[in-house]
């Protein structure tokens, strides 16, 4: 399973960030052969329009399977990514990657609706 997580740094121990399509990075996860990416994200900070669905792709080229995030997605990127059988995630952006991590194989954190 490929699991893809919004966060403000790049290692497990950084802060979760609440948004998706702006999220500074994406920690992405195999967990077949515990193999961490790292996907900068930081120059969507300067466009208007479109970092939602550009997000949505940066996942779906990676395969991910779960989002984790803090809020969720947007319409259109909620979509994409519903489209794309990604699996959403909220209630984390109070938490590091680690713990976020931690609480969805748990089964505490929500799905999106």
């Amino acid at each position: 399973m490929t699991i893809a997580l919004t966060t403000r740094g790049t290692d497990r121990d950084a802060p979760m960030d609440p948004r998706f399509g702006r999220t500074p990075y994406f920690l992405i996860l195999d967990e077949e052969i515990d193999e961490v990416a790292v996907v900068d994200n930081t120059e969507v900070a300067g466009q208007a329009h479109g970092a939602g669905p550009r997000a949505v792709r940066v996942l779906v080229d990676h395969g991910v399977d779960v989002l984790i995030t803090g809020n969720g997605p947007g319409g259109n990127a909620a979509a994409g990514l519903q489209a794309a059988g990604v699996t959403v995630y909220v209630g984390a952006g109070e938490m590091t990657a680690a713990e976020a991590l931690q609480a969805y194989h748990e089964g505490k954190l929500p799905a999106a609706s």
